[in-house]
């Protein structure tokens, strides 16, 4: 008796470990278990960008593993093989979750990842670089130049734009990383241009606190030689900026000339550390007046040729910084 009673518990729990055997889900595990990553390229899209997901793995075959692809919960693609799967971005504010799964011999894996389109703006300035008043382009960066970089991501979520000043900032320039640069808050980089280089790269990656959304860009800022424009300085009207000289100009009785440097720093021309050599048929002449730009011009009556007028300006600390203009002056 005791047996069969036995037996029949025996029996009961053996009928008790199949049904809880057959009511187990399928095999979920997590990516990192199987050293399967999964990544967006571009990584950080726009809206409504085609974006591509990729899955890698250096433990799991995937190649002859059947993969699956969904959103939503609607399976969009699916093969043997087929790691990587394109779709268009969400528009701004939203989010798309793409999901594979992957049909191994030792059951099946998902892994995911959020798709949150963002965008960014990157403004540069040189902001040591001469320009003359009212020029209506940009000051150039030359070698050696102060350039100031502005991000201005623009990171929703949902309907709301996150505030630029509340995320962290990760600065490279040329493609390394500026850990002085970087940090909260910090949605400016300041930098001097390399003489050796003909242009820097500076990106940016800028991250929500709680790192789930971020942005990032890149711009290339390319150098400049200075150069230096010659143009009439009249008494009543000022300096006719609209009309340069070109390599010859000629006059007839007296005339002021002004130098204008442009790209060259710093900004005051008055400032001592430049130095402004002027020369009349190579030898040099010395101007009594503290505007060093403007060249006194005036004919000796009865007579005519041509002379050859020559300006360079040097920033005594910044080697790099010269810039030279010849003019002939026909007379």
């Amino acid at each position: 008796m005791k047996f069969k009673l036995l037996f029949s518990y025996f029996s009961v729990g053996i009928l008790a470990l199949i049904i809880s055997v057959a009511i187990l889900p399928p095999k979920i595990s997590g990516a990192a278990s199987t050293g399967i990553t999964i990544s967006l390229v571009p990584e950080n899209p726009a809206p409504n960008q085609n974006t591509t997901v990729n899955l890698n793995s250096y433990v799991e075959n995937l190649d002859s593993a059947k993969i699956a692809w969904s959103i939503n919960g609607q399976i969009l693609a699916s093969g043997v093989g087929k790691k990587s799967f394109s779709t268009n971005a969400p528009s701004t504010g939203g989010e798309t979750s793409v999901v594979a799964t992957i049909y191994l011999p030792s059951g099946p894996i998902q892994t995911s990842i959020t798709i949150r389109p963002s965008m960014m703006v990157m403004l540069w300035q040189a902001d040591d670089s001469y320009v003359p008043p009212f020029y209506k382009g940009k000051a150039l960066a030359a070698a050696d130049t102060e350039i100031k970089i502005i991000a201005m991501p623009e990171i929703r979520n949902g309907s709301s734009l996150l505030d630029p000043i509340n995320m962290t900032y990760a600065w490279k320039k040329d493609y390394t990383n500026n850990v002085d640069g970087s940090g909260y808050g910090k949605n400016y980089f300041v930098y001097t241009s390399d003489y050796l280089e003909d242009s820097n790269n500076v990106s940016v990656t800028a991250t929500t606190l709680d790192q789930t959304r971020s942005a990032n860009a890149y711009i290339d800022v390319g150098m400049t030689e200075p150069k230096i424009l010659f143009y009439k300085n009249d008494p009543t009207f000022g300096t006719l900026l609209a009309n340069a000289f070109s390599d010859t100009h000629k006059i007839t009785d007296k005339e002021l000339l002004e130098a204008v440097p442009y790209f060259i720093s710093p900004k005051e021309l008055r400032n001592p550390i430049l130095t402004w050599n002027w020369s009349i048929n190579d030898e040099p002449v010395t101007l009594t007046d503290f505007r060093k730009n403007l060249m006194p011009l005036q004919v000796k009556e009865g007579t005519h040729g041509t002379s050859k007028l020559n300006l360079e300006i040097t920033n005594q600390y910044k080697i790099f910084q010269t810039a030279s203009k010849e003019l002939n002056i026909e007379f």
